[in-house]
């Protein structure tokens, strides 16, 4: 469990060796990473970030493997410039480097990065998938963004909006059955608010013995115990894409 030292356990899990299939471009005042299908797309996906940043290896290889599901993915630097948290950071000034950090305040950014799908990239009907702070973010969009079609939380920090539930796009939770970091006493509490609330489709799924950011932090081919469930989080959440997309 996370304690006062350490208040997120969130490390750096399997660093992947990905170059990326994409490019770097500067959207407004923005910078994110591209990657683009084969054949001309009507439909994008918005990648959020973990804590990491814009520029870890294995978030850019998750939206290249949008890419080749055919979307057009694009990873913008949520945290407009300011440093990534890195492994080597002490836990203890977590809180305060979160400050400045607010999953709940990247609506300016989103909508310039919206602007750019619709007006650049053609894109028409257009997601979001999020990691981690990134998983919290899409929960944060599906409750207030009239703009996109749906989305996919992967293990989100349920404790940022945790007091929120009418979400206004059918929404997919992805969740971790050992995350040191998100108890399943709060996925029961968020299931049970959902029921109260939520006019739309929504999914919450728990992945057995999985850790915290096993969809995007793990290698299944070191992992090999873990590997069918990496494969099916990742199946799942292209699956919910391409059924609301």
């Amino acid at each position: 469990m996370a304690n006062e030292s350490r208040p997120c356990p969130c490390d750096i899990g399997d660093r992947f060796d990905y170059e990326g299939c994409g490019q770097e471009v500067q959207v407004g005042h923005i910078k994110a990473y591209v990657c683009k299908p084969a054949a001309s797309s009507g439909k994008a996906v918005i990648v959020i970030h973990d804590i990491f940043g814009w520029q870890l290896p294995n978030t850019r290889y998750m939206a290249d493997m949008l890419a080749a599901n055919g979307y057009i993915a694009i990873c913008p630097d949520f945290f407009v410039g300011q440093e990534a948290w890195k492994p080597s950071n002490d836990w203890a000034s977590f809180d305060e480097w979160l400050k400045t950090r607010n999953a709940g305040k990247i609506d300016k950014e989103v909508d310039v990065i919206l602007k750019y799908l619709s007006e650049q990239c053609g894109a028409k009907k257009i997601g979001v998938i999020g990691f981690c702070w990134g998983g919290a973010a899409v929960q944060h969009l599906m409750l207030k963004n009239p703009h996109l079609k749906t989305g996919v939380s992967l293990y989100g920090v349920i404790r940022f909006f945790d007091d929120r539930s009418s979400l206004l796009h059918p929404t997919f939770f992805i969740f971790a059955e050992k995350d040191a970091h998100i108890p399943l006493e709060q996925v029961t509490l968020l299931e049970q608010k959902l029921k109260q609330n939520c006019k739309v489709d929504y999914e919450i799924k728990i992945y057995p013995g999985q850790t915290h950011g096993f969809v995007h932090r793990k290698r299944e081919d070191i992992n090999p115990q873990d590997r069918p469930y990496i494969e099916e989080g990742r199946m799942d959440m292209i699956n919910w894409l391409n059924k609301y997309l």
